[in-house]
């Protein structure tokens, strides 16, 4: 498998964009852009607006203003099945899979829309061998490293033009982080383009190509991943 490069054209843009909950003012003037084929990563500290920011660009959430563009269209006011539908998968905290079915029946079920699925599915077990040996087990019986990979399986092997995935290592055994993160390392080779919101700055960086992180719903810093961990590390924790 080559590297694939990436492309300056943004396939997310983020314009200025503000978020309230009732009266509460959740997220104030973000703006980020995604080039394709890259990995973007979303820091903070609980609180700081990243899920947030994530569920608008879902359609989950409300925007008060600012823009959300997919590709080129303007998608701010969408819904999210829309959304959806337009290529921007957005995978929550937990383990987004059919508890009843089984590994097989899952990925079958996420590649419906995609032309070429004998070749999405073999893609997807490509990224996580360990699914192709459990693939007529019940995925509610996986255990929740396991289940972490389903869900992004599901995810990648549907072909998005961008996935938004939302605390991949949380819950996980430092083993399974290394597989999830193993994995995530060659959705990108592949060309994936990803935004990824994590609590381990070192885990996020080494696979990014630029990071933002976010203190109470603002952008207090943006720039390449190759940047001093050091640096960001001091932003990230507000020294």
């Amino acid at each position: 498998m080559t590297e694939a490069m990436t492309d300056s054209r943004p396939v997310l843009a983020v314009s200025n964009l503000q978020i309230y909950y009732g009266a509460a003012l959740a997220v104030q003037d973000v703006s980020f852009e995604v080039p394709g084929g890259s990995v973007v990563t979303v820091l903070g500290a609980n609180g700081a607006g990243k899920s947030s920011v994530a569920r608008a660009c879902s359609g989950l959430v409300p925007v008060k203003s600012g823009s959300i563009h997919l590709n080129g269209a303007d998608v701010t006011k969408w819904q999210a099945a829309e959304i959806r539908r337009a290529g921007l998968v957005y995978l929550p905290e937990g383990r987004g899979v059919f508890p009843n079915l089984s590994v097989w029946e899952n990925l079958r079920l996420a590649v419906r829309l995609v032309p070429d699925r004998k070749e999405a599915l073999e893609l997807a077990l490509q990224f996580f061998p360990i699914l192709d040996k459990r693939r007529g087990q019940r995925a509610g019986s996986l255990s929740g490293g396991e289940q972490q990979m389903l869900s992004l399986a599901r995810a990648l092997a549907s072909r998005p033009k961008v996935a938004i995935i939302d605390e991949p290592s949380l819950g996980l055994a430092p083993k399974i982080i290394d597989q999830v993160f193993e994995s995530l390392h060659q959705a990108k080779q592949f060309g994936m383009t990803m935004v990824v919101i994590e609590q381990f700055a070192h885990r996020a960086l080494a696979l990014s190509d630029h990071c933002i992180i976010l203190r109470q719903g603002k952008v207090s810093w943006a720039g390449p991943a190759t940047t001093s961990l050091d640096e960001i590390t001091a932003h990230y924790l507000g020294s």
